[in-house]
């Protein structure tokens, strides 16, 4: 690996934890910048969670915030920005802080690195860019790019910028388009609401919108794969990846995975309804479907379906509940805590 030392903002959360262990098992020295807001992981338990640790530093700062950005900078060559505010529901979070966790978070992250000795930028973006396309694989050359949600208009903003910042530095820009990542370190997303859901009421499921909408999930070690299979093999000063499987299901169909996992009878479903059509909340784009052709021609290609990722996250989420004694809706696990 050609990396020697590299920057992983976010590196606290879902997909920057996985990241980073992987970094370090690659032999490279890594900075983590993370407010730890919404971490995944707690900063000590960050630092003893790998045999390589001694090569991990920890900034406990924020990316809006230059300072601490350029403290985390010094003799990084590769820089994986990964922070953002997570959430593309507007009611679960509102448009200021989507603005400022997402574009002025990276406007602060690519001043910072115009004036370094790093020549990489790596950006995880969304499928949201997207907007509703009418092509479905949708390829990266797809267009016009028109989002549904601030989240998908914000992740698109911050795309313009590392490509203008990029063009104009001469430095390396990488973008990469993913789709839905699941995980047991996930804390968003359909897999941990339905646990959630079916914990504190095994009976009926709430489902938003109307359960039909489709998309494509992958697993977070896929994931990982993919970004430094693209960050390593990159050959334009921009260059732009899909990142998901190459199938998708439908929310109802994870609804079943998840309930036959926790070893509940099959629930009742409760469709909200949803808006606009049945989508799950305003924004909320259907069915998505990306096109991961220009990965899999550098020789990535994921090893799991989109049920299969969702299988794996729902099994090691359960695992890491019950090992860690969180008591679930599973009768099995009723009876072995003596609930």
């Amino acid at each position: 690996m050609n990396i020697r030392k590299a920057l992983v903002t976010g590196g606290a959360g879902f997909i920057g934890t996985t990241l980073v262990e992987r970094l370090l098992s690659e032999g490279v020295e890594v900075v983590v910048l993370d407010n730890f807001s919404s971490a995944t992981t707690a900063p000590e338990a960050l630092a003893r969670g790998h045999p390589a640790a001694d090569r991990m530093k920890l900034v406990k700062g924020d990316c809006t915030i230059s300072n601490d950005i350029e403290a985390s900078l010094d003799g990084v060559d590769t820089v994986f920005h990964l922070a953002a505010n997570p959430e593309v529901r507007l009611d679960l979070s509102n448009e200021e802080t989507c603005v400022q966790q997402n574009v002025i978070a990276t406007f602060k992250m690519l001043e910072a690195f115009k004036r370094s000795g790093a020549t990489t930028f790596v950006f995880t973006s969304s499928s949201t860019v997207y907007g509703e396309p009418s092509l479905i694989p949708t390829p990266e050359d797809y267009g016009p790019l028109i989002p549904i949600s601030v989240y998908g208009a914000s992740k698109l903003a911050s795309e313009a910028l590392i490509s203008a910042y990029s063009k104009n530095t001469g430095k390396r820009g990488v973008i990469f388009r993913l789709a839905n990542i699941v995980g047991e370190r996930s804390r968003h997303g359909v897999v941990p609401d339905f646990i959630r859901k079916l914990t504190r009421d095994s009976s009926v499921l709430e489902v938003l919108g109307d359960g039909s909408q489709t998309k494509s999930y992958l697993h977070v070690d896929d994931c990982v794969s993919g970004i430094l299979m693209g960050t390593l093999q990159a050959k334009s000063q921009v260059s732009i990846f899909n990142v998901g499987a190459m199938d998708f299901i439908p929310v109802s169909r994870i609804a079943t995975i998840v309930a036959t996992l926790m070893g509940l009878p099959q629930p009742k479903m409760r469709f909200t309804g949803g808006v606009d059509n049945g989508r799950g909340w305003v924004g909320d784009v259907k069915t998505m479907l990306l096109d991961v052709s220009n990965l899999v021609a550098l020789g990535w290609r994921p090893t799991l379906t989109s049920e299969e990722s969702v299988r794996l996250a729902v099994s090691r989420s359960l695992e890491q509940a019950r090992r860690y004694k969180i008591p679930f809706a599973s009768p099995e696990v009723k009876a072995k805590e003596g609930s």
